[in-house]
């Protein structure tokens, strides 16, 4: 019964970790904030981490998918819309986060452009239990082609903290190429909060991985404008 929980950001290994060198970690981090620091940009620079694979091969081993929550958001400009029942386009339109109700999404008609543009607008999409099923009939496959199918939201739930779940997920999936990119923080956290988010995204990508360590070939990490830092 316990198999549904073995990629969770809790099952953090310490004999896993020991590969990355804290130290290294901390410095890269501290190099980032300081050119960071240096040469002020009109915008919140992104922290990315950026893996190289090793002893895989995208056509015949089996491609791995898998999202983990980080300590904190790693991207808080990340725009989310809600296709939501009349509770939630409430509780939306109360907290200023973007809303859809079924009346707007039968106005896009199904069509391919719209859909296409709706997904393009938002970074992700929560949906409410009625009208998650309905996702498909109304709009065609367009957001799930994306990408950015929908997480569902319960009726129970507060809509502010699910927002902030999406936020802090991130997701590794693996494609055809041998690299794999996701944001991991900002310049505008703490060493300590960077340190914490690279944590957690690291071991859980080598819980995803067939050989875990023995599969990463090198980990970067590097601000939207900076230079790349090597970590592994």
């Amino acid at each position: 019964e316990k198999k549904p929980f073995r990629f969770t950001s809790s099952c953090v290994n310490q004999s896993k970790m020991s590969k990355l060198s804290s130290e290294t970690v901390r410095e890269a981090i501290r190099v980032m904030q300081k050119e960071s620091s240096e040469k002020k940009r009109k915008f919140r620079e992104t922290i990315e981490l950026q893996i190289g694979l090793k002893q895989y091969d995208p056509q015949k081993d089996k491609r791995f998918s898998g999202t983990v929550k980080l300590p904190r958001i790693p991207r808080p400009n990340m725009t989310i819309c809600v296709l939501g029942d009349a509770s939630h386009c409430e509780q939306a339109e109360k907290a200023s986060i973007p809303s859809m109700t079924v009346e707007d999404l039968k106005k896009l008609n199904k069509n391919k452009k719209l859909v296409k543009k709706l997904a393009q607008k938002y970074h992700a999409f929560l949906a409410s239990e009625a009208l998650i099923k309905q996702i498909p009939r109304l709009l065609g496959p367009g957001l799930n082609k994306a990408g950015k199918f929908p997480t569902l939201v319960s009726a129970g739930e507060k809509l502010e903290d699910k927002v902030n779940e999406l936020k802090s997920t991130i997701k590794f999936q693996m494609k055809k190429v041998l690299c794999l990119a996701v944001a991991v923080g900002h310049v505008e956290m703490t060493e300590q909060e960077v340190f914490a988010n690279v944590n957690v995204a690291v071991n859980f990508l080598v819980s995803l991985l067939k050989k875990n360590w023995q599969n990463v070939k090198s980990l970067h990490l590097k601000t939207t404008m900076g230079k790349v830092q090597r970590v592994f």
